[in-house]
């Protein structure tokens, strides 16, 4: 009976914690199983380790500023240091997350309890779990089971990933030291973020694979563009309409072919390649085909709005949430999920989640964030709009920052009622202030509503004031007499 659960959780990441915890909430007796980390890839190899090598990344890049009236001396990198920060953030969080589980261990807590097992597990049947260990197998039990175990890197076809000198996410800490040469081998976030942030530290010569003909390639053009330009401003070779043939392994160095669709090759030299290519859900070993689940073409767990699975196999006990529900890939999604399975759970349903509107960082330099629908979703849905972009060097606390690279994108509905749909920024503290757009949207709110608020002087929020303001043609600064910083542009669908 010792081994009998409320609730057993597989994978302690974002999601899987936060349903651990909510269960807690209803006096449920809960167990989480971890096969690697505590916290999973919300914290180590993934997004606190990679945001705190950005934050490290940046510090050094303003040290490295000579515009600002001041100049450091003797300004050097040392990786063994910096994996030793970034290390030290990583436990400072899992031992947050420990701290807390020891506090609800059984026989401590008067109301349910959380025991942590450590191992991988694997379905026997509808209602039990293998868990195999170093130190040997278990069975678990439950009446409720929450699959929450994220994602992996995705696989290159053909690239053996040794971690070594050819490495994912997962390897970066691996390394001895900072690459003199790499190639960062896929355009999306995850391969921009890690190109900001060697480039940053002005010690490696990067090379940033571009499969089609710009970076980040489901953002409008716009953005595309800007975060391209950054990235070069930055020292990052950009190879723009090229892909991977092969790589050939040196004892000191290694060889990149690429060829180009204009149908010319080339040959890099580097030390290090860096597979970024997205991920994948992590559904390896779990034993789901004993339970007869089958998973979506993507490899996801189908779920219905209360994260139960959805497979027509009588499974009402089994919940998935996070990356491996098939939503997009975000920490606040999972976390959110994690907690509406356990409010299921507990009889308890507060709210369906809203998929729409969700906000996404980007750590660039500067960094980017975004949240509602971009100008490409609303064309493809031929929705009418209008879209207004505010240059950060029109904002005063931009130019006392001395740091006015970026803007704000506004798309309004283009008729009387002029409701916000989505914002782009990018710039100094754009990831700080999306989140009041965010409820903006959610709310529904139009923009003559939203401009009877005060906004505080000097900040940068008044780049979204004068924006929105620009959407009426009521701004401070006018588009006509700054046409580079100040843009508006309509957009109707055409008539059939």
């Amino acid at each position: 009976m010792e081994n009998k659960y409320d609730v057993v959780i597989i994978g302690s990441g974002p999601a899987g914690f936060s349903a651990a915890m909510r269960s807690l909430d209803y006096g449920l007796k809960v167990c989480i199983v971890e096969a690697k980390h505590l916290g999973g890839a919300g914290i180590m190899d993934g997004a606190l380790t990679s945001k705190t090598m950005y934050e490290l990344s940046m510090d050094y890049s303003v040290a490295a500023r000579v515009d600002r009236g001041y100049r450091a001396g003797s300004l050097s990198v040392s990786f063994d240091e910096i994996k030793k920060t970034v290390i030290n953030a990583a436990k400072e969080k899992q031992y947050q997350l420990l701290s807390q589980i020891e506090t609800f261990s059984p026989g401590k807590s008067k109301k349910g309890s959380i025991t942590l097992e450590w191992g991988h597990a694997s379905f026997i049947d509808k209602y039990t779990i293998e868990v195999k260990s170093k130190d040997g197998c278990k069975n678990i039990s439950g009446t409720n089971f929450i699959i929450a175990t994220g994602c992996i890197p995705r696989e290159a076809p053909g690239l053996e990933i040794d971690n070594e000198r050819i490495i994912n996410s997962e390897g970066i800490l691996n390394l001895k030291e900072l690459p003199e040469r790499m190639i960062v081998i896929g355009s999306g976030v995850i391969g921009c973020e890690f190109s900001t942030i060697f480039s940053n530290f002005n010690q490696t010569e990067v090379h940033l694979l571009d499969r089609s003909n710009r970076v980040l390639p489901f953002e409008d053009d716009d953005v595309s563009d800007f975060v391209s330009k950054s990235l070069e401003s930055n020292g990052v070779i950009i190879h723009h309409t090229a892909s991977l043939r092969t790589i050939r392994k040196f004892p000191d160095h290694l060889e990149v072919v690429l060829d180009y669709n204009d149908g010319h090759s080339k040959v890099i030299e580097v030390d290090v390649a860096l597979v970024a290519i997205g991920r994948v859900p992590n559904t390896k070993g779990l034993g789901l085909e004993k339970l007869g689940i089958e998973l979506t073409e993507r490899g996801t767990l189908p779920i219905q709005d209360d994260c139960l699975l959805e497979d027509g196999k009588g499974h009402c006990h089994i919940y998935a949430a996070g990356d491996i529900s098939g939503h997009t890939q975000l920490y606040s999604i999972a976390e959110f999920q994690g907690r509406q399975a356990a409010e299921k759970i507990g009889d308890h349903p507060q709210y369906p989640l809203d998929y729409s509107h969700m906000s996404t960082l980007m750590f660039f330099k500067p960094e980017v964030a975004a949240v509602g629908a971009n100008e490409k979703t609303l064309q493809q849905k031929r929705i009418p709009y209008k879209a207004v972009i505010y240059s950060n060097a029109l904002v005063n606390r931009a130019i006392a920052m001395r740091n006015t690279s970026g803007f704000v994108k506004v798309l309004v509905s283009n008729d009387k009622n002029q409701k916000i749909l989505g914002m782009r920024a990018a710039g100094p503290q754009a990831s700080s202030f999306i989140v009041s757009v965010a409820h903006l949207i959610n709310q529904g709110n139009s923009v003559d509503e939203v401009l009877k608020i005060f906004y505080p002087h000097p900040s940068i929020t008044e780049g979204i004031q004068e924006c929105l303001r620009s959407v009426s043609g009521k701004s401070i600064f006018k588009k006509e007499a700054f046409p580079d910083l100040i843009k508006i542009r309509e957009w109707y669908p055409e008539e059939e």
